[in-house]
């Protein structure tokens, strides 16, 4: 399947699917490892899903942009991490911590997130219009990968810095729908027909 680096063509992105990310120097049954799983509820945002990652300074928007926040903050021992936690997306949130979080700071951090995320990921994606399938095997891949022995995390993989034990035991940037029900056979012969 094509691989996708940031910069990408939005238009070679279907509207509905799935994304699997990958990550520089993580390997897996002699392959580059999956480091995350994700796709999207609402219908045709697949591309934005995408765009929230690897565009849109804002953490709030994408909790993979902040558990990557997470991971760079906590392997430099940074107390911002206890700001970089609070969720600001309300105007009460904002209107309450405003006082209390340093916003040039996250602005650096988000800056710092966005480079990361945009050096070393790339991803393939994957059409698939229903919701109910979309939601259905992005929770068996991801079963699938987090119960997989083959597919940990190398030494030197940021998210060993995460906070989150889900995501250091997983060696996913997820912490939902692990270690619970893999793809069978009857899904693995289905998601060839979307490949």
């Amino acid at each position: 399947m094509k691989k996708f680096t940031f910069p990408f063509d939005k238009q070679e992105i279907p509207e509905n699917g799935i994304y699997i990310l990958f990550e520089k120097n993580e390997f897996a049954h002699s392959t580059n490892r999956i480091v995350r799983i994700g796709t999207h509820t609402g219908q045709n945002q697949l591309r934005s899903r995408l765009f929230q990652h690897f565009l849109k300074e804002n953490k709030d928007r994408s909790i993979f942009r902040k558990n990557i926040g997470r991971a760079l903050l906590n392997k430099d021992k940074d107390p911002f991490l206890e700001k970089w936690e609070l969720d600001l997306t309300t105007r009460n949130a904002k209107d309450q911590y405003s006082d209390s979080v340093d916003f040039d700071k996250q602005k650096e951090i988000e800056k710092k997130v966005t480079k990361y995320i945009r050096d070393n990921f790339s991803f393939i994606v994957f059409q698939i219009d229903d919701k109910n399938k979309r939601l259905y095997f992005e929770s068996r891949i991801i079963s699938t990968v987090s119960i997989c022995e083959e597919c940990k995390p190398s030494e030197n993989w940021l998210g060993n810095f995460s906070p989150k034990e889900k995501i250091r035991k997983s060696g996913l940037w997820l912490v939902n729908e692990l270690w619970k029900i893999p793809l069978n056979d009857h899904d693995i012969l289905e998601l060839e027909n979307y490949l």
